[in-house]
């Protein structure tokens, strides 16, 4: 299979785009991997493969730049020629560093929609204490959402889970102000019926103070909601490793104590770490797009081609379309 990979979009492009991309064929033998970018840029950085194509572009999207006018002016920037690789059949899946919303608008636009899915979503596995994780969707991609939408969120999520996350019978909750049946407020209450008859493993309304205790596979809310919740488990986890350094750096004893817990609390930190899990999928697309976070290093980046790899394996985009294409037909 091939993997089309944007070598410019991100905070640390091009380097930690190449290494991540070396790491990952390495990894895979079965990847070829087209690489967009700045010839001269990557020069220094690229050795010969067999299974690396470099593909020179000499425009960049930033992560200023407004996303469609962005993909519609830049043609020839890495992203843009990522995503219509991939739309011309030259390439299975993609990923990117790069702006978020020049990549969903690339998505959508370029890649194109499957036609059964309303609204995509933005989906990434975010960190559970017991190192699981769970997928949550959508973080951004759709501010507003009607309950439909949210019935398609769990399918599509449902789906990944179980082939990608290979989670048996996935359990799906909604996210709500309360566990009850009859908590939230419209959307959600209307989402909650569309679940229940929706063909996943709904297990109800669940909270967000439980997310990362595990208590469901894949999670659905609203993408305005998704995106807080996301910000709010990122500055969490940021602050509380800044309070226990400058704990540590209080007094020689607590500073010994750090040296000796310090392999403990690198693995605490990586627990707590999504880009481990892979980038945020890009679900209802007609084959997979992957949005690495922009501060994502060399093995952040493996881990979203692997991904995408693995998308493609299963099938995802194909399987999503026949499942709600069979839902449609029943209703």
């Amino acid at each position: 299979m091939k993997i089309s990979i944007d070598a410019m979009g991100g905070d640390n492009a091009p380097r930690e785009i190449v290494k991540g991309v070396y790491e990952a064929l390495e990894a895979f033998t079965d990847i070829e991997i087209q690489l967009f970018g700045d010839e001269e840029k990557l020069a220094s950085l690229i050795t010969q493969h067999e299974r690396l194509t470099v593909i020179h572009t000499d425009e960049v999207i930033e992560g200023t730049d407004e996303p469609v006018r962005a993909i519609r002016k830049k043609k020839n920037s890495s992203l843009v020629k990522m995503a219509e690789s991939v739309k011309n059949g030259d390439s299975d899946a993609c990923v990117s560093a790069g702006n978020t919303g020049a990549l969903l608008a690339a998505g959508l636009f370029i890649v194109g929609r499957i036609d059964q899915v309303d609204r995509p979503a933005l989906a990434p596995t975010l960190p559970t204490l017991d190192g699981k994780g769970f997928v949550m969707l959508d973080l951004g991609a759709n501010a507003d959402a009607k309950p439909e939408h949210l019935a398609q969120f769990a399918v599509m999520g449902s789906i990944y889970a179980e082939k990608v996350r290979g989670i048996s019978n996935p359990r799906v909750g909604l996210l709500n102000i309360g566990t009850e049946d009859i908590k939230g407020n419209e959307l959600t209450k209307a989402a909650f019926v569309l679940l229940k008859g929706a063909p996943i493993n709904f297990v109800g309304n669940v909270e967000s103070r439980d997310l990362l205790s595990g208590v469901a596979d894949v999670v659905v809310t609203d993408g305005f909601t998704g995106n807080m919740v996301l910000k709010t488990i990122e500055g969490t986890a940021s602050s509380m490793f800044t309070l226990l350094k400058e704990a540590f750096n209080t007094s020689a004893k607590t500073k010994i104590s750090y040296l000796l817990a310090k392999n403990e609390l690198k693995g605490i930190k990586n627990t707590l770490d999504y880009s481990e899990y892979g980038g945020a999928g890009l679900f209802g697309l007609k084959a997979p797009v992957i949005k690495a976070h922009g501060s994502s290093n060399g093995h952040a980046i493996y881990h979203a081609i692997r991904q995408a790899r693995t998308m493609v394996e299963h099938n995802v985009p194909d399987i999503i379309s026949t499942t709600l294409r069979k839902e449609s037909s029943n209703d």
